[in-house]
């Protein structure tokens, strides 16, 4: 794409995700990428717990791309957030919610996709025995998936990140045991250490690079992109509308052109189940 060409792409990540992310994009775009140590990503938090981070999943993705930016004396960045916790929607189930952003700031651009997956092995326990300490560590992909341990959820003294033995694991374990009565381990959320949540930022990588590729059919600046989802897709009973997707409100991010899609899911009409008229 002419507006990348030949320029220098950031990956702002201290966690190896340009693995995935680099080789989707150096080919489409024709762009180099590059990763850098001069920006600690960490210092806006950590999974662990020991730096909060102060701000939601969207501003502090914008924060990390804009300071990366600076301190390398570059224009042209990716990065991701990634935020773990219940599924907004399925009962019961963890959820990897994954933010990723490509900013340029020669060309005023700021695209952002959203990648949602209950694939993720996250997950903590406090662990008394070593009987517990192997049961948890197989619930959870261990060794391919690496663990944290530490005395306790908030005490981090002794905290202990990227195991990826079992050895190693056991003493760790026994060490804080013996002082502290009991530890507290957790599932390690860096993408290096995590191959599933690796494979969801590939996955969020992929649909960045389509969004990015998607050009504005009246000025043709990338990442034409959905706005808005509208709901009212009418009942199939009584006609009235749901909250079902009716159209999706695509816009573009330079000029003030919008485009509608109606029925994007390829249906008309909504099953009366989802009516709050017919099923209230």
């Amino acid at each position: 794409m002419k507006i990348f060409n030949n320029r220098k792409l950031l990956i702002a990540t201290k966690h190896q995700k340009e693995k995935v992310i680099a080789p989707l994009f150096e080919s489409a775009l024709g762009v180099s990428c590059f990763t850098s140590s001069t920006f600690d990503t960490d210092s806006l938090g950590t999974f662990s717990g020991e730096i909060l981070r102060k701000d939601d999943a969207l501003t502090t993705l914008r924060k990390k791309c804009t300071l990366a930016m600076e301190l390398n004396h570059c224009d042209l960045v990716i990065a991701s957030e990634g935020s773990f916790g219940a599924h907004p929607s399925v009962f019961f189930a963890q959820a990897d919610d994954e933010l990723l952003m490509l900013m340029d700031a020669k060309n005023e651009l700021e695209i952002v996709v959203r990648e949602l997956s209950i694939e993720t092995n996250f997950n903590a326990s406090v662990i008394t025995s070593e009987d517990e300490l192997e049961s948890f560590a197989q619930k959870v992909k261990f060794p391919s998936h690496g663990l944290i341990i530490k005395p306790d959820e908030k005490n981090f003294q002794k905290i202990v990140k990227g195991i990826t033995d079992l050895g190693a694991l056991k003493k760790h374990f026994h060490d804080i045991k013996n002082e502290y009565g009991s530890a507290y381990i957790e599932t390690d959320m860096r993408a290096n250490f995590n191959p599933t949540r690796m494979k969801i930022i590939e996955k969020a990588a992929g649909k960045l690079l389509k969004t990015v590729m998607t050009l504005c059919p009246r000025c043709e600046t990338p990442g034409f992109s959905v706005a808005k989802a509208m709901p009212g897709l009418p009942c199939e009973w009584c006609n009235s509308p749901t909250n079902s997707t009716l159209s999706l409100l695509y816009s573009c991010k330079k000029c003030d052109f919008t485009k509608e899609e109606m029925y994007p899911h390829n249906k008309t009409k909504e099953l009366p189940d989802y009516c709050n008229f017919c099923n209230p």
